[in-house]
């Protein structure tokens, strides 16, 4: 439950946010080219409740309201993703143009990514070329916008795009390609790479790229656990951390991906501004059991090296997953340990969880906790320089469709309507003490 006690100050300047991406509450699909996300929800039977995002949040239509959201909210800054299918389409990137605008006289920071998950139909991962067809899409955005914007992420969560897209099946494109799938990985990573380069090349001089981490915890002391649990912190955080920051692969990683690997690093380790993590969930990890199991509505195959197990003892948001507010100092202060003076500032770039309702106090429990536990990794001395809580709204949650609410504000999907929640309200009174009181409405 939320102590009574005021969350402590963090340092001047901290910049506090909320992100949304294009695919989950843009809708305006007829203004856009088709992304595989259209072509994966139009095949029966891969999103639960058999939705699309063609209407989603009508935020292209109805972005003004959601800005107005924001200002009410009181954030310094909002990530958003820029539709790659929608800048192909010609005006497409007026749409941007207007939103950017529209931020900066409410006096809220734009923050671009330049990929959330929505890549063009007719790209693949699986080809190099696609890495630089996007470093050219990066251009493009950075030559209409970058006068106005100052702060940018590359990529959002390559290893769930990689994992769940190609590997598991789960998302689009719809592939099982399990370790096959690891040049999708390269592939990203080259983009990023040579994404930074596009931006830098055009003045840019305040880069992220925002990677999903979690603490990965064996189920057991027994040694085989123990293995499974450091194959898949290799796999779900190193393999997408050391390349950016180390500039090599994990051991044995490394061999297994295509191309001229120790020139595509030097690209990779493009030095960046700053880190960012989404955080929801520590992950408990043993030996695997000889059998096909689901865990949080994804379907883990029988022959991987490893098998996800439940953690006890703590309660669950709607989705299933643990809340952990502790697990984020954990991973922070794993972080500095692991990359030491290679490690550039954090930001948190996601971190929220789904519940249903509008009286949400279960969100508001879970953000207090994680903001509390940001603090103390901040006093510990990690340089942790911001925080965005995901969702401003709720939108469509990917394979799950509508079923699974991550937003601050609770839209009626039949409607459009915009109501905010408890949560809502709570993080506008935080950010009035954090601010004392210079904004929010």
């Amino acid at each position: 439950m939320v102590t009574t006690d005021p969350i402590p100050r963090f340092p001047a300047g901290f910049l506090w946010g909320v992100s949304t991406s294009a695919h989950q509450i843009e809708g305006a699909v007829d203004e856009r080219e088709p992304s595989v996300w259209d072509v994966f929800t139009a095949e029966p039977g891969t999103v639960r409740d058999g939705s699309t995002a063609a209407v989603a949040c009508d935020h292209v239509h109805r972005h003004r309201e959601d800005v107005g959201l924001l200002a009410g909210l009181g954030v310094d800054a909002y990530r958003f993703s820029v539709s790659w299918p929608r800048v192909r389409r010609a005006g497409g990137l007026d749409f941007y143009d207007r939103l950017v605008d529209d931020l900066l006289a409410a006096e809220v920071r734009p923050v671009p990514t330049l990929f959330h998950w929505d890549l063009p139909a007719d790209l693949d991962w699986l080809e190099r070329d696609t890495a630089e067809q996007f470093a050219a899409h990066v251009a493009r955005v950075v030559a209409r916008l970058g006068d106005r914007v100052t702060k940018w992420i590359t990529l959002n969560e390559p290893a769930e795009h990689t994992l769940l897209g190609h590997a598991l099946g789960v998302h689009a494109p719809g592939r099982s390609l399990l370790f096959d799938a690891l040049p999708v990985a390269h592939h990203q990573l080259l983009a990023h790479g040579l994404a930074v380069r596009a931006l830098r090349a055009a003045g840019a001089s305040d880069i992220g790229i925002a990677n999903s981490h979690g603490p990965t915890w064996p189920a057991s002391d027994d040694e085989a656990d123990v293995a499974a649990a450091d194959f898949y912190d290799t796999l779900l955080n190193r393999l997408f951390a050391d390349p950016l920051l180390l500039g090599r692969y994990p051991e044995g990683i490394g061999e297994l991906m295509p191309g001229d690997v120790e020139a595509d690093l030097k690209v990779i380790a493009e030095p960046i501004d700053w880190y960012g993590i989404n955080y929801y969930a520590p992950t408990r990890v043993g030996a695997p059991q000889g059998a096909e199991i689901e865990f949080g509505g994804v379907r883990m195959p029988a022959e991987l090296p490893f098998s996800v197990r439940e953690i006890e003892g703590h309660s669950v948001t709607d989705f299933g997953w643990p809340v952990v507010p502790e697990a984020l100092t954990e991973l922070l202060a794993l972080f500095r340990e692991r990359y030491g003076d290679r490690l550039p500032p954090l930001i948190i770039t996601e971190n929220g969880c789904a519940y249903d309702g509008v009286h949400d106090t279960d969100r508001v429990t879970y953000l207090d906790g994680h903001v509390r536990a940001l603090h103390r990794a901040v006093e510990a001395g990690v340089d942790v320089r911001g925080y965005f809580v995901w969702s401003l709204l709720d939108n469509f949650e990917w394979a799950e469709g509508y079923g699974r609410r991550f937003g601050l504000v609770h839209v009626d999907f039949d409607t459009q309507r915009r109501t905010p929640k408890a949560s809502y309200d709570w993080y506008r009174a935080l950010l009035r003490q954090q601010h004392g009181c210079r904004r929010g409405a």
